[in-house]
């Protein structure tokens, strides 16, 4: 007997390459950042009106003008997104382990899709306060669970590149949004921008639920189905037995069940989030590159409000906003792609990430304190400029290692933790207290040193962590690993199918 494989059809490439998807993320991920820069922009955000002495008034213009918001509530809209990022992060980070994380995606985009058009539609203040928050909780979705998909689709050699590319949608969907809000805000209402973007971003929620399931490295949908089946049989088993039993039993012990059923599913997630954040925090590794993160958005979230304003006063720029603005978005491309390319010509290990970030951290820091130092703006513009370049450069390493320094089935979690840490102890924190900070020694370019030095900081954290005992564990075997047969079922969208058969022939 002779067998042999042949294929029935030629394999037909699925339209969702890697490369492809990629892209996906990445237009997604922009268009989350314009939406950050739109609303602070001067077209939207607008101001109050103005009277003179005179008796003179101009109405006000924007989100502050028509709903006549002080400077106080201006500043808790501009970051009341970061409250449902902050609540919503970890929870779909965790509902990924029993729901297909493309689906979880799909439900959080069009939470965002529905929150920025109610922007549009808002009355007052509380109004566009609440959707500003909705629009948190539908990008939590997308952030936990974007990096995990990228790293496992990415090419070995161009992990942390491809990391990269997606992160530098930040930087340049800030700088988009200050244009695109302003230009809309100028032309037509501010309103309409929110309204577009919600257009925009509606066909990629329709995606998440139309497109094939694509499931993350380090988790087992087949499995989970499969145990959804076994409890659905056993409820039927329950229920065939109560069926012989009297009535006023039956539905005692159906409500017995039901209740017992229920507590013990959310007893079992809420020990299995409370088992997989320990494991987090004793992650050495982890901590450290956190902590470094930490302080060095810290910094990175004060430059991005207050950098403006302190370049004004200190070298009286009068196109201060266009200057960082273009600075940002500049070193903030280059810096970002240049990060991920070399760590990839390094060899991408979770050692040499730390290599990275100590080196960039600590030189970027020497740059930019020494530009506060120089008394011409051209010299500070340079040096300035060589800074920022070399600290964006953090941004594919900090999150390779956050990816590959726990096991794959933490990962959401992982990035959900680091997103809400960040955000709690470095930039939502910087900017009043480098306001308080200023208001006491009167002095930009001394806040602005001080400022700076905290880089300094952050470059030693990232330096501990190249002695510490590191294991990439990106091929790790989780808990309830993809078997071969459930990965070839899982991954319909990045792998041709060939469909085989046996053709047994007498000899």
């Amino acid at each position: 007997m002779a067998s042999s494989l042949v294929p029935l059809s030629a394999p037909h490439p699925s339209w969702f390459t890697p490369k492809r998807l990629l892209v996906i993320f990445c237009v997604i991920n922009m268009l989350n950042y314009v939406d950050r820069g739109t609303i602070a922009s001067n077209g939207v955000n607008g101001s109050l009106g103005t009277c003179t002495s005179s008796g003179t008034c101009t109405s006000g213009s924007g989100i502050q003008g028509e709903f006549n918001l002080n400077n106080f509530e201006d500043g808790v809209l501009s970051s009341a997104f970061m409250v449902g990022l902050l609540v919503a992060s970890p929870i779909f980070a965790s509902l990924a382990k029993s729901v297909n994380p493309f689906r979880l995606i799909g439900v959080g985009l069009s939470v965002w899709t529905l929150a920025t058009a109610g922007c549009g539609f808002s009355f007052n203040f509380w109004s566009i306060t609440i959707c500003r928050m909705l629009v948190g909780v539908g990008e939590a979705s997308f952030i936990s669970l974007a990096a995990p998909f990228i790293d496992d689709n990415a090419p070995i050699a161009q992990k942390t590149a491809w990391l990269a590319i997606f992160y530098m949608c930040i930087p340049t969907g800030y700088a988009l949004g200050y244009v695109y809000g302003g230009l809309v805000g100028t032309y037509l209402n501010w309103r309409f921008a929110f309204w577009v973007e919600a257009i925009l971003m509606l066909p990629f929620a329709v995606l998440g639920f139309v497109m094939k399931p694509l499931n993350l490295k380090g988790f087992a949908p087949a499995e989970s189905k499969q145990a959804l089946i076994s409890e659905e049989m056993a409820v039927q088993e329950v229920q065939e037995a109560l069926n012989h039993s009297a009535k006023p039993t039956k539905e005692k012990f159906s409500h017995m069940f039901s209740k017992m059923k229920c507590t013990c599913i959310d007893l079992n997630q809420f020990s299995r989030f409370i088992k997989d954040i320990k494991a987090l925090l004793v992650d050495k590794v982890y901590v450290v590159n956190v902590l470094g993160y930490c302080a060095y958005n810290f910094v990175l979230g004060a430059y991005s409000y207050w950098g403006p304003k302190a370049g004004y006063k200190i070298y009286n720029m009068s196109d201060a906003d266009l200057i960082f603005g273009g600075i940002t978005i500049v070193c903030g491309i280059l810096g970002t792609l240049a990060g991920g390319y070399v760590l990839d010509l390094m060899k991408s290990t979770i050692p040499n990430a730390f290599k990275l970030l100590s080196v960039t951290t600590f030189l970027g820091a020497i740059f930019c304190f020494t530009a506060f130092c120089f008394q011409n703006m051209y010299a500070f513009l340079a040096f300035f400029s060589v800074g920022e370049l070399l600290v964006f450069a953090i941004q594919g390493p900090v999150n390779y290692i956050c990816l590959h320094c726990v096991n794959p089935s933490l990962r959401p979690l992982s990035m959900a933790i680091s997103t809400v840490s960040i955000h709690i102890f470095g930039d939502v924190p910087s900017s009043p207290l480098v306001g308080v900070l200023q208001d006491a020694i009167n002095n930009w370019r001394e806040t602005s040193l001080i400022l700076t030095s905290i880089l300094f900081p952050a470059a030693g954290i990232w330096f501990i962590g190249i002695f510490l005992h590191s294991v990439d564990r990106f091929n790790e075997d989780s808990e309830g690993q993809v078997t071969e047969v459930d990965r070839s079922n899982a991954t319909p969208l990045l792998e041709p199918r060939v469909t085989e058969t046996s053709d047994s022939s007498a000899s």
